[in-house]
């Protein structure tokens, strides 16, 4: 007998699922919206759509990212950074640096990296100086690049103190598969 009750328990359990799944969306004037969309990437980018940012919006973006989801990805990160969120800006530099979701674009990502520096990111502190170092996106300028460097460094961020302890050696942090953008064009 107890064996026919959990039989009899397990078979309704998937005509419950498909309930609960399909009750849809609903806006009532009087209620609000009824069993509102959330945690999913729609609600994210309807968020992003009406001017809305949080650092869990703002983060998502590495996910969508990661799925390759790069013109989503832009417009979630470009309305984070002009919010303020530099974490979004150094995204933006990703992917203006490598081309991802538009054209590859050395000088915007040099300005997305200065930016974060300039509000104090250590991430953006020292891709700028990366940058000037490099001479990628912005006149080189090694002198001004240690300085970024190192201001990252000052705030813990253990890829700087690690190219600060291998003198500067750009090699230390840039991966072999990196070395075409960083040739001499001449």
């Amino acid at each position: 007998m107890r064996a026919f009750a959990v039989i009899l328990c397990l078979a309704a359990l998937p005509a419950t699922f498909a309930l609960a799944e399909s009750v849809p969306d609903t806006a009532d004037a009087e209620n609000g919206t009824l069993n509102p969309e959330e945690l999913t990437i729609n609600r994210v980018m309807k968020d992003i759509a009406e001017g809305r940012t949080s650092m869990t919006i703002c983060a998502t973006g590495y996910y969508i990212t990661k799925a390759g989801r790069h013109e989503m990805a832009r417009r979630l990160f470009e309305q984070c950074a002009a919010d303020g969120w530099t974490g979004a800006m150094t995204w933006m530099s990703q992917l203006d640096d490598n081309g991802l979701g538009g054209p590859e674009n050395p000088d915007a990502a040099a300005e997305w990296d200065r930016r974060a520096a300039a509000a104090g990111d250590p991430v953006g502190q020292f891709n700028y100086g990366l940058d000037l170092m490099r001479g990628r996106g912005v006149v080189e300028n090694r002198t001004l690049g240690r300085f970024y460097v190192d201001e990252a460094a000052k705030a813990g961020l253990p890829t700087a103190q690690r190219l600060q302890g291998a003198g500067y050696d750009l090699d230390e942090v840039t991966p072999d598969a990196d070395n075409h953008k960083y040739a001499p064009s001449f």
